[in-house]
C-alpha cells in the first residue's frame, strides 16, 4: 500500500542534555558564536563540526566558539541566551529561526551522493507485526523534538494518514528521546516499538552499526527538506555575513578543505536561501501547525 497523503511512502529497510561549548582558537580579535542543535549524542555532535569550523576560523582569522543548544525548541530563547552569531539549523529549526529570528540561511552540505536534503524515517523492529494502526494501538513510542521536521513532524502526518487523531492516547507510551540518535538506539534495543528520525543519522549510524540494517524495517518516509545548514543573525557585519557563505561554498577546491568535508560525508556546500525551508512551513500548515507561534513543551 502506497500512503500517498503528505508524500508518505512504505519502502522496506534493505537499502543502502546539558549545553555545552568549545573554543577553536584562530587570529584575529573578533569573536563569532555559531550554535549546533543536539542531531546527536553532544560530545560526537561537537567533534563531528570542530574540523569545519575550526578551518573556517582559520579561513577568516577570527575566533569561532561552539556551543550546544541544550534542545530543539526555545530557538529563540536560547539563541539570545546563548548570544548566538548564527547556527547550524536543521529544517524544522530553521524553518523557525528564519520565522521568528529573521536569520539569514548561507549555505548547507551537499552530500557524496549528491543530496542536499533529508528525509524522515517511521521504523519498527522487524518481525514486530506492526504495519497498521490497530497493530500501534498500547505500543510504545519514541519521538526525537516537537521542533524536529524528521521528529515529530513526519509521525504527526503519518499518524494522520492513518486515522490515529490523537497519539498520546492511542500508544500506551509515548516520549522524546532529544536527538536522532538516541530515538533510533531506543527502538533497536527495544526498549520502544516504533519510532522516528532523520535519514542521515540513521545511515550514518548504519554504516558502523550494521544492526540497523538487519533488525529494523524502515515503514514511511517524508518528503525532502533541507539538510543542516548554517544561518546567521540578520545584523551581523556584512563581511562576516560574504565570509562565511564564500569560505563554505568554496572549502572543496582546497586540499585542506577537502579532507575534512570528506571525514563528514560532503561533496561540497551550496547557497541556501530562506525559500528553501518554504516546504516544511507548508508541511507544518498541513497539520495545522503555525510555526510562528511558540511550540508546547514535550512532554
Amino acid at each position: 500500500m502506497v500512503l500517498f497523503l503528505f508524500f508518505l511512502i512504505p519502502v522496506g529497510c534493505n537499502r543502502q542534555e546539558q549545553p555545552a561549548s568549545g573554543s577553536i582558537p584562530a587570529q584575529g580579535s573578533r569573536t563569532l558564536k555559531i550554535g549546533l542543535v543536539p542531531e546527536q549524542d553532544i560530545f560526537a555532535q561537537k567533534k563531528h563540526y570542530e574540523p569545519l569550523l575550526s578551518q573556517l576560523g582559520k579561513e577568516l582569522g577570527v575566533a569561532l566558539e561552539i556551543k550546544m543548544l541544550p534542545r530543539y525548541g526555545d530557538i529563540v530563547e536560547n539563541f539570545h541566551k546563548l548570544d548566538l552569531d548564527g547556527a547550524f539549523f536543521g529544517s524544522f529549526t530553521g524553518a523557525l529561526a528564519i520565522e521568528k529570528l529573521g536569520v539569514e540561511p548561507l549555505a548547507r552540505p551537499r552530500y557524496l551522493d549528491g543530496a542536499s536534503t533529508y528525509y524522515g524515517l517511521i521504523f519498527v523492529r522487524k518481525g514486530s507485526g506492526i504495519h497498521t494502526a490497530e497493530d500501534m494501538r498500547d505500543k510504545r513510542l519514541v519521538l526525537v523534538d516537537r521542533a524536529t521536521t524528521a521528529g515529530y513532524l513526519l509521525p504527526l502526518a503519518y499518524f494522520k494518514a492513518l486515522g490515529i487523531a490523537d497519539y498520546k492516547s492511542w500508544f500506551k507510551e509515548s516520549y522524546f528521546s532529544g536527538n536522532h540518535e538516541d530515538a533510533i538506539r531506543e527502538v533497536l534495543a527495544g526498549y520502544a516499538d516504533i519510532g522516528a528520525a532523520k535519514s542521515t543519522v540513521f545511515y550514518r549510524l548504519a554504516k558502523t552499526d550494521h544492526r540497523l540494517l538487519r533488525e529494523l524495517e524502515i515503514l514511511a518516509i517524508s518528503p525532502h527538506v533541507p539538510a543542516n545548514g548554517l544561518a546567521v543573525r540578520h545584523d551581523l557585519a556584512d563581511d562576516l555575513k560574504e565570509g562565511l557563505k564564500q569560505h563554505l561554498l568554496t572549502m572543496h577546491r582546497k586540499e585542506a578543505g577537502r579532507s575534512i568535508l570528506a571525514e563528514m560525508q560532503i561533496e561540497k556546500f551550496i547557497e541556501t536561501t530562506a525559500r528553501d525551508y518554504r516546504p516544511v512551513l507548508d508541511y507544518a500548515a498541513d497539520l495545522g501547525l503555525d510555526l510562528t507561534s511558540d511550540l508546547p513543551l514535550d512532554d
